[in-house]
C-alpha cells in the first residue's frame, strides 16, 4: 500500500528490529529502525543523546523523526517509549498500522542480556534490570493495548511472529474494509 507505515511498538526486546526487517523485505518496503533515526539525525548514540539531553531531549528528537517517517510506505520499528508520548498513539494511528509485539518481562530479560547500550537498564544487575523491565511495561502496557494488532513473540522466532503480523495485518484490513463498506 503507497504511502502506508506498519508502526511496530513494544519493549526493548520484543523483536521489533529484527521483526522490522524481516516483514519488510516480505512486503518489498522500506525499513527504518526509529533510534537509528533519531541517531543518524543527532550524530550520536541513544546512549550518548540520554546522557547529553536527557530522556526528554531523546524524546523530542523521537516525536520529530516520528513526524518525519509518518506516511512512508515503510516498517517503522520505533523505541519502547515512543508511542506512550503524550499524542503518540493517536498520531501513530491515524498515520498507519499500529503492530504491538508483546513478550513477558522473562523473555525481554533473557533477549537484552546485560543490556549495557541501553539507557533505562545500564548498570543494573539482573534481577533489577527484570524489576525495571516489569515497571515500564506496566507504566506502557495501555499505550500498547491502542495497536491495532497484537502479536505475541514469547518462544517465537523471527520468522513465525512475521507470519503472525501478517496474519493480524490481514485481519485489521478486513475489518477496515468492512467498516468502510457499513459507512457507505
Amino acid at each position: 500500500m503507497e504511502g502506508h507505515t506498519i508502526w511496530l511498538v513494544g519493549m526493548m526486546g520484543a523483536g521489533k528490529s529484527a521483526v522490522g526487517r524481516a516483514l519488510a523485505a516480505r512486503r518489498r518496503c522500506a525499513f527504518v529502525d526509529g533510534d537509528e533515526a533519531v541517531e543518524g539525525e543527532a550524530g550520536a548514540s541513544v546512549a550518548e543523546i540520554f546522557a547529553r539531553e536527557g530522556e526528554a531531549g531523546f524524546r523530542r528528537r523521537e516525536r520529530a523523526a516520528v513526524e518525519r517517517l509518518a506516511g512512508r510506505s515503510a516498517v517503522v520499528a520505533l523505541g519502547g517509549g515512543a508511542i506512550a508520548q503524550p499524542g503518540a498513539a493517536a498520531r501513530l494511528r491515524e498515520s498507519g498500522t499500529v503492530v504491538y509485539l508483546r513478550a513477558r518481562p522473562e523473555t525481554l530479560l533473557a533477549r537484552l542480556g546485560e543490556a549495557r547500550e541501553r539507557p533505562l537498564l545500564a548498570g543494573l544487575d539482573a534481577p533489577a534490570r527484570r524489576e525495571r523491565l516489569a515497571q515500564l511495561l506496566a507504566e506502557r502496557e495501555s499505550h500498547y493495548a491502542r495497536a491495532h494488532v497484537s502479536v505475541d513473540t514469547d518462544g517465537l522466532d523471527v520468522e513465525a511472529v512475521c507470519a503472525a503480523v501478517e496474519r493480524g495485518l490481514a485481519a485489521q484490513a478486513r475489518q477496515a474494509t468492512a467498516a468502510g463498506q457499513g459507512a457507505a
